[in-house]
């Protein structure tokens, strides 16, 4: 369940919400945006009910990209920076009224290793410096393989926190590319998860 903690570092100590559910989740990411001839992803929970949306107006690779809940409540906005020849993608999440906080430093940033090559196929791993006062949570990972969605995350310690694969059918048909199994492990930031795939996505040049 949704829950809510004060945000000690507003000084009108508005409101964050966290979404951690007590027990491992699976949603259904599909690469496609509600908009039409919009690019972004669709999520949907196990009752076929939209819980986060990235709707990018833009072409691919954009530079800003907003995760929102369905009813459009950004929720992350993730940015493309460019440092010389090198790229990063900062996480900024929003207060509990969907307002960005770019003015504030990000909640995380998302960096390509050097050994990432563009071959098809290959694998590759970015790394996350997360920013927050759970130590066990202060480093993320992304590893997946070029050209693709799926994707497994895991924290500073190697715990898998979540994966993203090719969805099966109740028949056991493997479904199209663009239609994935997100497996959230339990008590873990469900929209800090979608953030993080979604900054994926942006690497991979997929949203």
């Amino acid at each position: 369940m949704a829950k809510v903690y004060p945000n000690h570092n507003n000084d009108n100590e508005e409101l964050e919400i966290i979404d951690i559910s007590s027990k491992r989740e699976t949603l259904t990411m599909w690469m496609k945006s509600l908009v039409m001839q919009g690019n972004g992803c669709t999520v949907y929970n196990d009752n076929g009910e939209v819980v986060y949306r990235i709707d990018n107006y833009d072409d691919k690779d954009s530079d800003k990209v907003y995760l929102m809940d369905l009813k459009g409540k950004v929720l992350f906005t993730i940015l493309r920076k460019k440092i010389w020849m090198f790229r990063k993608w900062e996480g900024y999440k929003s207060n509990i009224n969907g307002l960005d906080l770019i003015i504030d430093k990000p909640l995380f940033q998302v960096t390509k290793n050097c050994s990432w090559v563009l071959n098809l196929g290959q694998e590759f791993s970015c790394d996350v410096a997360y920013d927050n006062n759970i130590e066990a949570a202060s480093h993320y990972r992304l590893e997946g393989s070029s050209g693709t969605s799926a994707l497994r995350i895991t924290n500073g310690k190697g715990g898998l926190v979540a994966e993203a694969k090719r969805k099966l059918s109740s028949s056991g048909v493997v479904l199209g590319d663009d239609v994935l199994s997100l497996i959230i492990e339990a008590s873990v930031d469900n929209a800090l998860v979608m953030a993080l795939v979604v900054a994926y996505g942006l690497v991979q040049r997929k949203i």
